[in-house]
């Protein structure tokens, strides 16, 4: 039971009061398993806030302010493109499931060099799955990218990586969330 303190807290400061107000861009910039944020908190963020969202989730990396956090060139890639007319990071769509198959379309500035398929077979708390890489084929004529989904999969998503090295990613989705 939630105390007066607790819901004075909740009314005033949780991110679900205002990220559905917030019409501006957003990237959001983290790692698989990160502990003070997970996936699972990650993705009700992104799906509640309004704009446009881009996420770029790379496997493992680490948690921090300073160089962890501030590092990515995703960030400052995005922040000019919005302010400067700079070439954008790209655009991906939702991945679609065709029996044990993923798509996703994209657009893209900057040619994408390359694609990969995250995903995990662990279950339990989101900081301790063990998540694993695996290649991705990228379609530049039909701007897709698509793999082929492991046995026992039970959460997925997929990177796609420019020509500059920049990050970005599909929502994830897992297996079992599917009716």
């Amino acid at each position: 039971n939630m105390g007066e303190k607790g819901k004075k807290w909740l009314s005033m400061w949780d991110p679900s009061v205002y990220l559905k107000k917030g019409k501006m861009p957003k990237l959001w910039v983290t790692g698989t398993n990160d502990f003070a944020y997970p996936l699972d908190s990650l993705q009700k963020s992104y799906r509640l806030a309004g704009g446009q969202n881009t996420l770029c989730i790379r496997l493992r990396m680490p948690h921090g302010h300073g160089g962890a956090g501030e590092n990515p060139e995703e960030i400052l890639t995005f922040a000019n493109a919005i302010v400067e007319g700079g070439k954008p990071l790209a655009k991906v769509g939702p991945p679609e499931r065709k029996d044990d198959r993923i798509a996703a379309k994209y657009q893209a500035a900057t040619p994408i060099a390359k694609a990969e398929l995250l995903f995990t077979t662990d279950t339990g708390p989101w900081p301790e799955r063990k998540w694993e890489a695996a290649p991705a084929t990228v379609d530049a004529d039909a701007k897709t990218v698509s793999a082929a989904l492991p046995a026992n999969v039970k959460v997925f998503y997929l990177n796609l990586i420019d020509e500059r090295g920049q990050v970005v990613s599909t929502p994830h989705e897992e297996t079992d969330a599917r009716p």
